[in-house]
């Protein structure tokens, strides 16, 4: 039964499928399947694939989105699980993730984080136009391993470097996107951990500084 709860959750994500995710989501919960396996082996199994998908333009930004949507809404059946039990959810690290002070563009900075929660991340996603004191206190409040910050205009860039002088003696983990951002921009100005230019490059820059 197992076996066919995840196949059903991978499809469910891969089809974007919401309903059916969360009906997997329950049953897997009914079946007294570990939460870990349901989120890993099902949920973000699928994910992945989606996150394939987008690389390779086989799917685009809206169906990435109601993806993240179903994955999003399997989660919220799987907290209180989780907080019940105390069972650990398999997170590879707590990433505090938000769109620079100025800027108010926000989807692909969402597509990330949901991409980043589909591929066993805890994300604390701060929304837009945050300034630097939030990312600082976000992560003394959630102890986080990790800084993503966007930005989306090249007026907002200058934020990235005020973000990164401000984390760095928290000993936390940087990594910087945004259309104007380059590699160079985040080695040389920055002076970040990583760089990423879409979502699916967010999860491998991350999956390699862990």
């Amino acid at each position: 039964m197992s076996d066919e709860i995840l196949a059903k959750l991978k499809e469910a994500i891969e089809t974007q499928d919401i309903e059916m995710a969360k009906e997997w989501t329950q049953k897997g919960i009914d079946e007294g399947m570990p939460v870990k396996d349901i989120i890993q082996e099902g949920l973000a199994s699928g994910m992945e694939k989606v996150g394939d998908q987008f690389e390779k333009a086989e799917i685009y930004l809206p169906e990435v989105m109601m993806a993240a949507d179903a994955m999003e809404e399997c989660m919220e059946l799987l907290r209180p699980v989780l907080e019940e039990t105390g069972e650990e959810s398999g997170q590879k690290a707590t990433v505090v993730i938000a769109t620079v002070e100025g800027d108010i563009h926000e989807i692909g900075k969402k597509v990330v984080a949901s991409m980043l929660r589909g591929n066993g991340y805890e994300v604390v996603d701060l929304g837009r136009d945050i300034p630097v004191d939030d990312f600082v206190q976000a992560v003394k409040d959630s102890d986080a391993d990790i800084v993503g910050a966007s930005a989306l205009m090249s007026t907002t860039m200058p934020e990235q470097k005020r973000i990164q002088q401000a984390v760095e003696p928290l000993g936390v983990k940087t990594i910087y996107g945004g259309a104007p951002v380059t590699q160079e921009w985040v080695d040389e100005d920055v002076g970040g951990n990583a760089y990423a230019p879409n979502a699916a490059a967010a999860v491998k820059a991350l999956d390699e500084i862990i």
